[in-house]
Parts: C-alpha cells; structure tokens; sequence
C-alpha cells in the first residue's frame, strides 16, 4: 500500500504525461484516467471523472494560449461547433449513470482501428492545409461532429481529443497541427459542459484535482511546444503511436484483461 505523498507523486507525474499526450494529439485521458481509478479507489466513477474534467481544462487552456500565438482559428466552423459539444457533453456527463460505458467504449475501440489503418495507409493524411471554402454543409458537418463527440466526451471522454483531431484532418482538410489546435478548443467546451454537471453534483475532489490540473498544464505547456517545434509530421507518428496504445489499453478493458 503506497502513501499518500507517494500516490500523489505518482499521480502528478501521470498527469504530466497526460498533458503532454493531449496538448499534441489528444487522447491524454486513456493515460491519466487509469491513474485517477487506481489512486482513489474508494470514489465514484463519477467522482474520477470530475476530478479528472477538472484537470484537464486547465492543461486544455495552457495549450490553447500556446497555440492560439501561432495558428489561425476557423471560428465561423469553430463556434457552432463547440456550441454543439458543449451542449451534448453536458447531456453526455447527465447520462453517465444511464447509458454502460462498455457500449460506448466498444464503439470508440472500432473506431479507433479504423482511424490507425486509415491514417497509416494515407502517408500525405494530414501533411498540408487545404484552404477550406465554409457552407452550410461543412458547418453543419461540423455540429454534427461537435455534437457526437461532445456526447462521448462528457459521458466517458478518453480518446475525444484523438477522435476530433482525426474529424478535423479527414472531413476539413487540416493539417494535424491545425486539427490538434482546433480539437483544444472543442475540448474546452466539453470539459466546461461537463464540469457544470459534475460540480454542483458534488463530483469533483479540489485538492487532488488542483494538483493534477497544475502538472496537466506542465505537460501541456510542453507538448504544445513540441507540436509547434515539429510541425505536422511529428504530430502524425506520435498520433499513430498514441492510437495503437489506445487500441492496447481498450481491448484490455473490453476482453476483461489483467494489466
């Protein structure tokens, strides 16, 4: 049985980690969430998952700020679009007693499979940014995926940021790292929706969750700084890496593996 100074040691370094993940390709949660769960057995769910929404909207806010110097937005797409995530997280968080996690998670883990296959087949996927032409059409796509993903997000979220940031590249044309910009964005809709269920509901711990929110930003800080050093192409292999660990880490949990 570790002591307290030591989980939380090892819990701030999980959620350094986390941060890093999610500031460059998403997908932070799969990594930081497992920790929370092993940490605090003794909580709800639920209790996890506030503490850990609480978290990651502070990583999320370091890297938008880094991001927002250098990357030009596309809000006439990215507002309804958040709009859309903000609302269905929040419905999203309100179900997450209604609807098994495991129906969601087997969704995503197909999904998943289906993003690392694409992305890896597609060498040029993501490599350049198409000049996008915004209708109708692309803005209600946009909801349409704000509103999907937004609903995964606050009713589990792990691998949201993964799933936007690939939305962005395939149905708009970005380039990962305008994709991985955009995608913080959403995030902060969601995790705030979520946030609004969980808080007055009484599911979120300060205490634990401000330490993890301050190493979350350390590591959020930093993966940013790697995203914008790198460009697009260092963005697409640690995408591709964090998918076959997502795959990993779900199929543990779908076929009742000890890991």
């Amino acid at each position: 049985m570790l002591d307290l100074d030591t989980t939380l040691l090892i819990l701030a370094l999980f959620a350094f980690c986390g941060g890093l993940i999610d500031a460059a390709v998403g997908g932070g949660g799969l990594v930081q969430v497992p920790a929370l769960l092993h940490a605090l057995p003794q909580q709800s769910v639920a209790t996890v998952l506030g503490t850990n929404k609480l978290a990651v909207l502070g990583g999320n806010l370091a890297s938008i700020f880094s991001y927002a110097k250098r990357i030009r937005i596309v809000w006439k797409l990215m507002l309804p679009t958040m709009l859309s995530a903000f609302l269905f997280a929040f419905v999203g968080a309100w179900s997450v007693s209604l609807i098994p996690k495991s129906v969601m998670e087997s969704v995503v883990f197909v999904i998943l499979i289906a993003m690392a296959v694409y992305t890896f087949a597609k060498k040029d996927l993501g490599q350049t940014h198409a000049d996008l032409t915004l209708g109708r059409k692309q803005v209600l796509l946009g909801v349409l995926m704000g509103g999907l993903i937004g609903f995964y997000d606050g009713l589990f979220g792990p691998g949201s940021g993964s799933l936007l940031l690939f939305a962005f590249v395939k149905c708009f044309g970005f380039d990962f790292l305008n994709a991985s910009a955009s995608a913080k964005l959403v995030n902060l809709a969601t995790f705030t929706a979520a946030l609004l269920f969980f808080i007055p509901a009484g599911h979120v711990l300060w205490a634990i969750g401000g330490l993890v929110c301050l190493s979350n930003m350390a590591g959020s800080v930093t993966g940013t700084f790697l995203a914008l050093r790198y460009g697009s192409g260092f963005i697409r292999v640690f995408f591709l890496i964090l998918l076959v660990f997502l795959i990993g880490r779900m199929a543990l949990s779908i076929f009742g593996i000890t890991a």
